[in-house]
C-alpha cells in the first residue's frame, strides 16, 4: 500500500544512500592513496576519481531500484534488506570495474580501492538503513507520519491484522476504529468498535482517519460501494485485503480479464524460476555434500557393520511431490526384523499395545524398543539421515521442503495433504529446527503448510542455517 509517507521516505532512502555512496567511496580513496606508502598503479587525481564517481552514481542507484532496496516490502523486513545490499554493493563494483576495463579509463588508483569501496559501502549503507530505521520508528511512536486506520471486517483476517499492526513503531499504522463483529476487535481501550458501517464511516473525519483496510467483501453491493465512495469523498487511502488465506498465500498474480480485475492464487510461489533455481541449487549442494562426506560414509558403513548387523541402509516408501511415492534411504537404525510393516501393527506383534496407541495418537514414540543402540546414536545425531542427499540427487527430494511421509498418514491429514505435497519434499524443513520431535503432529502439517504457502529461496538458506545447528547442539534431534 504505497502511501505519500512511505514514497517520501522512499526519496529520503534514495539520497541518504547517494550520500553514503560518496562517503564510502571518499573514505576508499583517502585510504589506499593518503595512508598506504605503496605505489599506485595509476595516477587518478581526487577531482577526476570523483566526477567518474558521479556518473555511476546513478546508474548504482537504479540497481538498488530494480532490487526493490525503495520499497517497503524490502525496507520493512531487515534481513531481506541486509542481503539485497549486499548483492547490490557487489553488482555495483562489478559495474565500475567492467566500465574501466571497457574503456580501458583508469577509474581507481589502485585494485584496493575497488575492495575498500565494497567493504565501506556494504557496512556503511547497511548502517544508515539501521539509523533511519530508529528515526523512523521514533517518529511513529510521536503519531508522526502514522496512518491511522479504519478496519472493517467479519473475519478471523480482521483480528490477526489488528494485531499485526499493533506495533505502531514498527508498522507505522494505528488503528484507530474497527468495524465488524467485537470478537474480531483488538482488546485495547483506544481502538473504536463499531457494529456497523455506517456510524464508522460517518466518523472518518472525526477520527481522522488516513485509511481504510477492508478484509471482507459483504454480500450487498451497494455497501462495498459505500465504503470505496467514503473513502474517496474523503480523499483518503482504500485497501482491501481477502480474508482467505489462500489469496495472501502461495504466488498471486493480477491481471485484467474481459475489463475485469482477475487474481489468479497458485498454491505455491515455488514456481517458474523459483522451481529452477532450487532444482539447480539441490543438484549442485548434493554433489557436494556426498563428495565432502564420502569418508563419513565409509566410517559409518563399518561401523553399522559391526555394531548394527544386517543391510546398511534401510529404504522406505514414502510421498513427495504430488503424492509421488519414492524411495526414502536411511542408515538403518532399527533391528533388522523390524520396518517393515506399520509401527503400529509391530509394536502390537511385540506385545506393546500402549506403544501402538501412543503411536496412533501422536504418530511417534517416545522410547521405540525396535531401535538398537548403535541406531539410537545414528538417530540422535541426525547420521542416519545422510544418505538421503542420494535422494535429492535423484530428483526425489529436496534439501529444504516439507517431510515426506509415509503412505498411510495421508488419512491423518487427508484434507491438506494435497497442498503440502504441492513443493518437493525436503531431507529437513522448517519443523525441523523449530522444536523438531517436540512439536505435535498437527503444529508439524501447520509449519510445513506455512513452508508450502510463502517458499522463498532465502527462507531455504535460512532453514538450511538452522538445521546445521540444530545438529551440532542436538535439539531435540530424533
Amino acid at each position: 500500500m504505497p502511501t505519500r509517507n512511505s514514497k517520501f521516505y522512499s526519496v529520503i532512502l534514495i539520497f541518504a544512500d547517494i550520500f553514503t555512496l560518496m562517503l564510502a567511496f571518499t573514505a576508499a580513496y583517502i585510504l589506499r592513496v593518503q595512508y598506504d606508502p605503496r605505489p599506485l598503479l595509476a595516477e587518478v587525481y581526487a577531482v577526476e576519481y570523483f566526477l567518474s564517481f558521479l556518473l555511476i552514481t546513478p546508474i548504482w542507484i537504479l540497481i538498488f531500484a530494480t532490487l526493490g532496496l525503495y520499497r517497503s516490502s524490502t525496507y520493512n523486513r531487515r534481513l531481506v534488506e541486509w542481503a539485497k545490499i549486499g548483492i547490490g554493493v557487489f553488482i555495483g563494483v562489478l559495474l565500475v570495474i567492467g566500465v574501466e576495463y571497457v574503456s580501458e579509463a583508469r577509474l581507481f588508483p589502485a585494485r584496493l580501492v575497488a575492495l575498500y569501496a565494497f567493504i565501506a559501502t556494504l557496512l556503511l549503507t547497511i548502517f544508515e538503513r539501521e539509523v533511519l530505521r530508529i528515526l523512523r520508528g521514533a517518529l511513529f511512536r510521536y503519531g508522526i507520519g502514522v496512518r491511522r486506520v479504519l478496519l472493517i471486517g467479519t473475519s478471523e483476517a480482521t483480528l490477526d491484522i489488528a494485531e499485526a499492526l499493533a506495533d505502531t513503531a514498527r508498522s507505522g499504522y494505528k488503528i484507530i476504529a474497527v468495524a465488524g463483529p467485537k470478537k474480531f476487535t483488538p482488546k485495547s481501550h483506544t481502538v473504536t468498535h463499531y457494529k456497523s458501517v455506517t456510524p464508522a464511516l460517518s466518523d472518518i473525519e472525526s477520527q481522522r482517519i488516513s485509511t481504510i483496510i477492508q478484509t471482507d467483501l459483504y454480500d450487498s453491493e451497494e455497501r462495498n460501494q459505500q465504503i470505496l465512495t467514503a473513502a474517496q469523498v474523503h480523499h483518503i487511502e482504500y485497501s482491501f485485503i481477502p480474508g482467505e488465506p489462500e489469496f495472501y498465500t502461495g504466488k498471486n498474480t493480477v491481471d485484467v480479464f474481459l475489463g475485469y480485475p482477475m487474481i489468479t492464487v497458485s498454491q505455491t510461489p515455488l514456481i517458474g524460476w523459483g522451481a529452477i533455481v532450487k532444482e539447480v541449487f539441490d543438484r549442485i549442494a548434493a554433489v557436494i555434500g556426498i563428495t565432502l562426506l564420502s569418508p563419513l560414509f565409509i566410517v559409518l558403513i563399518v561401523l553399522q557393520k559391526l555394531f548394527n548387523p544386517g543391510p546398511v541402509f534401510y529404504t522406505s516408501k514414502r510421498l513427495s511431490q504430488f503424492s509421488k511415492p519414492i524411495n526414502l534411504v536411511k542408515f538403518r537404525s532399527m533391528d533388522a526384523r523390524y520396518g517393515k510393516k506399520d509401527a503400529a501393527e509391530e509394536f502390537k506383534e511385540i506385545g506393546r499395545a500402549d506403544l501402538a496407541k501412543e503411536y496412533k495418537k501422536h504418530h511417534k514414540v517416545s522410547k521405540d524398543p525396535r531401535i538398537t543402540r548403535f541406531g539410537a546414536f545414528l538417530r540422535k545425531t541426525s547420521l542416519d539421515e545422510l544418505p538421503q542427499f542420494f535422494n535429492v540427487l535423484r530428483g526425489d527430494l529436496s534439501l529444504v521442503g516439507p517431510r515426506p511421509i509415509l503412505p498411510q498418514e495421508v488419512n491423518f491429514s487427508r484434507t491438506r495433504t494435497a497442498l503440502l505435497h504441492s513443493v518437493k519434499s525436503g531431507v529437513t524443513g522448517l519443523w525441523q529446527v523449530s522444536g523438531r520431535s517436540n512439536l505435535s503432529f498437527e503444529e508439524r502439517i501447520e509449519l510445513e503448510l506455512f513452508y508450502a504457502r510463502n517458499w522463498s529461496f532465502w527462507l531455504d538458506i535460512k532453514i538450511l542455517f538452522k538445521t546445521i545447528a540444530v545438529v551440532v547442539f542436538r535439539r531435540g534431534a530424533r
